[in-house]
């Protein structure tokens, strides 16, 4: 009768090591039933679980690693399972499966405690830890840095919006960002991202800055609080708002151009996705002049957003055409994924106010990005404490990678 070991090795990495170990068990026909390894600052944790014939006896297997182990100064040690528990474990295997992303300027002790609790309050198992950001430097302190750790996760959480509202409990408490989604298939396998333009790509909102120059700033930007928090209608705030820059001179929209500084991480992002051949689109409540500046210089794919209405070189406080707000980007958003014929899982969403949320919820992943409470609470993910690129770890990118 067949016996089955799991085998772990430890101690200083060394190259070749896998093809010594394995050499070892083909010399006794063994079939591999599982197999991992981590190596941690040169430092190697090998495991795996073999099934050995019972006419080759586990014995001479184990005698035999045992030795080259000693001999080449690791630890080694051997636990055998019982049929019943191999089939347990295969069973639990297919089990629902996550990812919890974990996302800070620096990685405490404290986080990953927190976190690893959830999870485990939550009825599901970590099966692997994965460092997605590069290794800090010790000796020099490095301007907006950024971490990411992984968890792959497995089990059925008995609520996921309560485990979704402990997450985002202690993403406020600690000041990280925690995003959690199932880990499908599309989840590497996106392949367009549309975003909002005011508060996401850039920092500014270019209604605010437009009102500054007609001198109406501290109005407009009450309505556009207002907006942002849902607490009106977007369509009527913004007619509302357009309004009162009737009068200002067309020449103010390119001085106003000249001095939007982009969000951090909005360069490096875009152009990783273009890179790696994602589409990319602004579907932006704003307006299309500033939108088409930003295509340029980011080589966005995709532009749509309002056309404000200029005559006699004065804006009169009307815009052209229908106004993009909430239901109108979903719809875009759509008409996007069908023309470039993808599915809408493999559409990432971002943007940061309440007129975002229906595109958000129709993307793949809907990421709600430096947002309101509102808008946070409602979106299945957020990022409020690093830059826009990392929307790269959401979907499983690596530092090295992305570069």
């Amino acid at each position: 009768m067949s016996e089955i070991i799991l085998i772990n090795v430890s101690g200083r990495d060394q190259s070749g090591l896998t093809s010594e170990i394995t050499g070892i068990m083909a010399q006794y026909d063994v079939r591999i039933l599982d197999i991992g390894q981590a190596v941690i600052h040169d430092y190697l944790t090998w495991g795996i679980l073999v099934e050995v014939p019972g006419d080759a006896g586990a014995s001479g297997v184990m005698k035999d690693l045992l030795f080259r182990m000693h001999e080449l100064n690791l630890d080694v040690s051997f636990k055998p399972v019982t049929a019943e528990e191999y089939g347990q474990w295969v069973e639990g295997k297919g089990k629902a499966r996550y990812i919890v992303s974990l996302l800070s300027r620096s990685i405490s002790a404290e986080q990953i405690a927190r976190v690893s609790e959830i999870t485990a309050n939550h009825g599901l198992n970590i099966d692997n830890i994965s460092r997605l950001s590069g290794r800090p430097a010790l000796d020099r302190q490095v301007a907006r840095s950024q971490a990411c750790i992984e968890f792959s996760v497995r089990g059925t959480p008995p609520g996921l919006d309560q485990l979704r509202a402990d997450f985002l409990h202690i993403a406020s408490e600690l000041g990280v960002d925690i995003a959690f989604q199932e880990d499908s298939i599309y989840r590497r396998n996106r392949r367009m991202v549309v975003f909002d333009m005011d508060s996401t790509l850039i920092e500014a909102e270019v209604i605010d800055e437009l009102a500054k120059e007609a001198g109406v700033g501290e109005q407009v930007a009450e309505i556009t609080e207002q907006a942002m928090r849902g607490e009106i209608d977007f369509t009527e705030s913004f007619a509302r708002r357009v309004g009162l820059l009737e009068g200002l001179s067309e020449s103010v929209l390119e001085q106003v151009a000249a001095r939007l500084k982009m969000t951090e991480g909005a360069e490096r992002l875009i152009a990783t996705l273009k890179s790696l051949g994602y589409k990319t689109a602004i579907l932006s409540g704003g307006f299309t002049y500033f939108a088409k500046g930003l295509q340029d210089r980011l080589g966005i794919d995709y532009v749509y957003a309002n056309e404000l209405e200029i005559k006699d070189g004065k804006v009169t406080g009307q815009v052209s055409g229908r106004v993009v707000d909430g239901q109108r980007k979903a719809e875009l958003l759509d008409e996007l994924a069908q023309k470039e014929n993808i599915g809408l899982a493999q559409v990432i969403a971002v943007g940061d106010g309440a007129n975002d949320l229906p595109m958000l919820s129709r993307a793949g992943l809907g990421v709600a990005f430096r947002a309101k409470p509102l808008v946070k609470e409602s979106a299945k993910h957020a990022i409020s404490n690093l830059g826009l690129d990392a929307v790269l770890y959401l979907i499983g990118f690596r530092d090295r990678e992305a570069e």
